[in-house]
């Protein structure tokens, strides 16, 4: 079993840089696939970005591309979200999730384990 727990959140200004992290419980952390999801208000919650261990790969939603990078250091347990060039529609509450599926889809439903959350507002 894994336990998450975010913080780093905080408010911003557009333009600006947050990086988010995530501590993770649990001797095998590192046959766990991660993410970061967010969900803004009254909106569903979506994927940001995911790692698979299984091969290391990383991947991303279309709308953080080339501004979001995730990283991890499995011997910290810690998962980390670096996010440059906010906008004000990257405002929302970002969660990180795990999951032993070593191919996870990117859809909530596919993550077992839950953060409770880290805000995150972005002002223009």
């Amino acid at each position: 079993q894994v336990r998450l727990v975010e913080s780093g959140g905080e408010l911003v200004q557009a333009g600006g840089s947050l990086r988010l992290s995530c501590q993770a419980s649990g001797r095998t952390f590192n046959r766990y696939s991660v993410a970061w999801f967010r969900q803004a208000p009254g909106k569903e919650r979506e994927f940001v970005a995911g790692h698979r261990w299984v091969d290391g790969q990383t991947y991303y939603a279309d709308s953080v591309k080339g501004r979001f990078t995730m990283s991890r250091v499995n011997a910290e347990n810690m998962v980390y979200l670096e996010m440059n060039s906010l906008t004000p529609e990257d405002t929302g509450v970002y969660r990180c999730a795990a999951d032993v599926d070593p191919r996870p889809r990117m859809i909530v439903r596919a993550y077992g384990y839950w953060g409770q959350g880290t805000q995150v507002t972005v002002s223009s």
